[in-house]
């Protein structure tokens, strides 16, 4: 393979790379789509380095290179689509809502609701992955706080914080998760002794944070939202998906994402059985009030997926595993992991995920593929999960409340926060350390 870290062509690469991602952050300024940007670099990075072997005995590496990032891709997008359609399932059947309408019905005081909004999020964002679960819990904060603006603030920062804690020690919790349990490095059962360590680093800022709202009763409108037909059948069948991508990986040496497709499959045959319910109840006993019986089609759930959040994956993947082609990722281990050791270079990990994004960061440690031991891989897998807690742009969850919540959540309301956040992560890596200790 050609060198081409000191070559023209891999500093331009290298540059492309970084106004990528710069207009990747400036998404809010420039109102320009985040895949488009890196799309776009990807396919001239790996123009520029097909350039350079054109003509040599290894012209036909950059190609094979660039399907070993495509089948990495397509594996985080197939899982991902069929996740993402579940969740789309379950919001159309009024799940969330009707979890909002309960939370709103029961008149609990701020601090209460502050509790429960920062524990919900932590327990369900290992399932539903950490954006979903933030986006849900805004919308119950948004409805409960609606006169407060200041309960929403501090709400909303608790929601990220959760939100990024629990889904560091489930492999389906957050996108860096996932791709560190399809890369194989840790086994599914392993995530889990990261449950303290990410207890404590929600619990920690929570604490601090709660003395901030008051232990007031707002006063409600009553919410009379209801699930539709088939929601809890669609939560089981969400279940057994997931179960059965577990199984797959563990138990027949099949990527996860093959058991998620075929969940996927059982969704949309049940998905089958709706549509035929909706016309007996609708056409056959000639009602004129649907009520909860109403039409599902699969396919228009599938169209509602993030494809913008999938096509910016590609785009970093592609980016990155160029980047690592041309030599520099190599560069970089060598460095972090070989200079300044492990333990340092994956808590750096986290405190650069806090500005940059977790995404490109995991996968440029994965492209790196460090020898390293499972008690540093958790470390890894931990620091970039919850280091983007650290400040409002470092995770998906954050970026997302900060549109969702109208302003009353911002970088200021949530940087505020950020000393005791950042106590939170120390203890939580400290913690991490002691418990690994043996391994």
């Amino acid at each position: 393979m050609l060198d081409l870290t000191a070559h023209w062509s891999g500093t331009l690469a290298t540059l492309l790379f970084v106004i990528a991602y710069l207009l990747v952050i400036m998404e809010d300024v420039v109102h320009l789509r985040k895949s488009k940007p890196v799309m776009l670099a990807a396919g001239l990075i790996w123009a520029l380095i097909a350039w350079q072997y054109s003509g040599t005995e290894q012209a036909h590496l950059p190609g094979e290179a660039v399907f070993d990032s495509l089948v990495e891709f397509a594996q985080l997008m197939l899982f991902l689509l069929a996740a993402m359609t579940y969740v789309n399932a379950l919001t159309e059947r009024h799940v969330f809502k009707t979890l909002r309408a309960w939370l709103v019905r029961r008149s609990f005081t701020l601090r209460t609701m502050f509790w429960i909004t920062g524990i919900l999020s932590f327990f369900l964002s290992p399932v539903i992955d950490n954006l979903t679960t933030s986006l849900v819990m805004c919308a119950v904060v948004m409805a409960i706080g609606q006169d407060n603006p200041r309960f929403v603030s501090v709400a909303c920062v608790n929601i990220v914080v959760a939100a990024n804690a629990g889904g560091a020690f489930s492999p389906f919790g957050d996108i860096t998760t996932l791709m560190v349990w399809q890369h194989g490095s840790l086994q599914i059962y392993e995530f889990f002794r990261l449950l303290l360590p990410s207890v404590v680093n929600f619990l920690v800022p929570a604490v601090f944070m709660s003395f901030a709202v008051k232990n007031d009763i707002p006063q409600l409108e009553h919410d009379d939202t209801r699930m539709k037909i088939g929601a809890r059948r669609i939560m089981f069948l969400f279940a057994c998906t997931i179960l059965t991508a577990v199984l797959f990986h563990a138990y027949l040496h099949l990527p996860p994402f093959l058991g998620m497709m075929t969940g996927l499959a059982a969704l949309k045959f049940f998905g089958y059985y709706l549509r035929f319910t909706h016309q007996v109840f609708h056409f056959g006993q000639g009602y004129s009030e649907i009520g909860d019986v109403s039409p599902f089609e699969g396919f228009r759930e599938v169209a509602r997926v993030e494809w913008e959040t999938l096509l910016f994956f590609f785009g970093v993947i592609m980016c990155v595993g160029g980047l690592g082609f041309i030599g520099y990722l190599d560069q970089l281990s060598a460095y972090m992991y070989g200079d300044l050791g492990p333990t340092t270079a994956n808590v750096a990990v986290g405190i650069i995920s806090a500005v940059i994004d977790n995404i490109p960061v995991m996968v440029a440690v994965l492209e790196m593929n460090p020898a390293m031991g499972i008690d540093q891989w958790l470390l890894v897998t931990l620091t970039a999960g919850v280091g983007g807690s650290l400040l409002s742009i470092g995770s998906a969850a954050g970026i997302a409340l900060m549109g969702q919540s109208r302003g009353q959540y911002n970088f200021f309301s949530h940087l505020r926060w950020t000393p005791v956040i950042a106590l939170g992560y120390g203890l939580s890596i400290w913690l991490h350390l002691v418990l690994t200790r043996s391994l």
